[in-house]
């Protein structure tokens, strides 16, 4: 059954590409080799605005708040302001409107579960068990033995980390913290709590942001005291009280125009995820983790489509994402046997062919792997420096060591492919995974049956993911071989002979009238083919959207 097509006024972000920015990674304005706002503002033209930018519809910033950095932003020590490492408040007003300018959206990260322990709430909160703020943050007697109130376990590097509570002499009390030590929970059952994090959603409204990337909504609203045997606490907790956080969360975003709330639900339910998006009060969109944890398989990833399809029927909205700064990268991930750029390709016409909003993760576009961090160079309390890897946006043979991301030292290793993977050597190549991410992304926007149409799975056969995108009077297939061999896919379902083939994953595949029943996918190729006579979009790439 082919998916009904969202009415002509859908919301902007119905359809729509946010690009991820990790902006200590992203570009470093200053040469002390990290990145900033100001270097993000110098390059917005790589996204959209300017002749041949990527063209997507929005970015997605992670957290330039000021932090001690213990887990590099996520721990937030004051939710209205920018670390200097970043920038300035000036800084961040003036990205806004450079992006706006654009006609790029702007989101930001905002963490609702935990502070950092120097933020001036927590300061006072574990003063002394009298003070005001105390009660908003977990305190906890321990408990008989003299050891933690429960058995809970920290998220982050659990062997490490150890406990989820931290005994604090001065009060002679636990402090509850999902993840590291530096990280305590807020209590969210506080009104006074939630009252001082909803203005904070206020203070970047005002300001023009769009919405919000939100973490870990998870774990909002703990529940402490209710029976726990449980050994460990896991990741995916979901609990009932954060469904009402969330409808808070989203009345706010209703006192303005068009803003938009996308959860970092990490739940590997699909079900569980369908629920936060069928009620329609809550989040508009969750990232979907059981979809960028699936193994390299057209038939596991068919499953995962389909089950998410049938518990979230519209107008709950998909969210697809294979990348962030927490995992590994495509290349990396599936690229295990020497195959990862290929296959990269293959995930990259995937993402932004499916029915739903695609996020790209930044260095996807440019086929980035994982860098190789040394020992000695690693920095992160879990693991996740190769994934960070700044950006390369020149070859080091030209722009010396920092890539053109930096004139100093980075703050991570680059990846070892920086010469031949820097971004101004794929800009004008035609065969790079840069020229195949504006092709696709351009195609999205020009044509109404990939951006928001109707989407029906097909049996092609082993190994081949197949879908028809049908809307505006248009049909396309889209086709990817899983294998790395080739494959011959079974297409009798889709009800016509011929087409035009569009794109392929492959440079030298030829584009151009096609007949079905011939067609041969080879290893690792994925193929956008237009049904039916052919039209303006097969005429190469389609027009850039501004």
């Amino acid at each position: 059954m082919t998916r009904p097509t969202p009415v002509p006024d859908a919301p902007w972000w119905q359809g729509a590409v946010v690009y991820q920015i990790y902006p200590r990674s992203f570009a470093d304005s200053d040469g002390n080799g990290i990145g900033d706002l100001p270097g993000i503002i110098g390059r917005l033209d790589h996204l959209a605005g300017a002749e041949g930018a990527l063209g997507v519809d929005a970015v997605w910033l992670s957290p330039f708040y000021p932090s001690p950095m213990a887990d590099f932003g996520y721990d937030v020590a004051d939710y209205t302001d920018v670390d200097p490492l970043f920038g300035s408040l000036a800084d961040a007003d003036r990205l806004i409107a450079e992006a706006h300018r654009r006609g790029l959206r702007v989101l930001i990260d905002w963490v609702p579960n935990h502070t950092s322990d120097r933020h001036p709430w927590f300061t006072a909160s574990r003063s002394s068990r009298d003070d005001p703020k105390r009660d908003w943050y977990v305190w906890r007697d321990g408990a008989a033995d003299g050891g933690p109130p429960n058995a809970w376990r920290s998220t982050f590097d659990r062997e490490r980390e150890g406990s989820a509570w931290t005994h604090d002499p001065a009060t002679d009390q636990w402090y509850l913290h999902t993840f590291a030590v530096q990280q305590p929970d807020l209590n969210w059952a506080n009104p006074e709590v939630e009252a001082a994090m909803l203005d904070t959603l206020r203070f970047w409204l005002d300001r023009g942001v769009d919405g919000f990337r939100i973490d870990v909504v998870q774990c909002l609203g703990t529940e402490v005291d209710r029976p726990a045997g449980a050994e460990a606490w896991p990741l995916d907790q979901d609990w009932p009280r954060g469904r009402e956080i969330m409808r808070r969360v989203r009345a706010v975003l209703e006192e303005y125009d068009e803003r938009v709330a996308v959860g970092e639900v990490y739940v590997l339910d699909q079900r569980r995820l369908a629920s936060f998006l069928v009620e329609g009060d809550g989040l508009h969109m969750a990232h979907n983790f059981v979809f960028l944890r699936t193994s390299w398989s057209a038939e596991a990833f068919r499953r995962v489509i389909t089950e998410f399809e049938r518990l979230a029927p519209p107008p709950a909205w998909s969210t697809w994402c294979l990348s962030n700064h927490d995992h590994s990268r495509v290349a990396t991930r599936y690229g295990g046997d020497g195959r990862g750029p290929e296959r990269a390709r293959v995930a990259a016409t995937m993402l932004l062919t499916l029915r739903g909003t695609a996020f790209l993760f930044q260095g996807e576009e440019l086929g980035l792997p994982d860098a190789d961090i040394p020992p000695e160079a690693v920095v992160d309390l879990d693991g996740r420096d190769p994934e960070r890897a700044p950006i390369p946006w020149e070859p080091p043979s030209a722009a010396g060591p920092g890539a053109g991301f930096t004139t100093g030292t980075p703050w991570l290793p680059l990846v070892d492919e920086a010469e031949s993977l820097a971004a101004s050597v794929q800009e004008d190549d035609p065969r790079s995974p840069l020229a195949l991410y504006r092709r696709l992304i351009d195609l999205r926007a020009a044509t109404p049956a990939l951006r928001r149409g109707g989407q029906r799975m097909l049996d092609a056969g082993p190994d081949v993911l197949a879908y028809r995108r049908e809307g505006a009077g248009e049909t396309w297939l889209v086709a990817l071989n899983f294998a790395s061999r080739q494959r011959r896919p079974d297409l009798s379902g889709v009800g016509v002979a011929d087409g035009t083939l569009v794109l392929s994953t492959d440079p030298a595949r030829r584009e151009g009238p096609l007949d079905l029943a011939g067609l041969r996918l080879g290893p690792d190729e994925g193929v956008l083919i237009r049904l039916g006579a052919p039209g303006p979009s097969d005429q190469g790439p389609a027009p850039a959207r501004r």
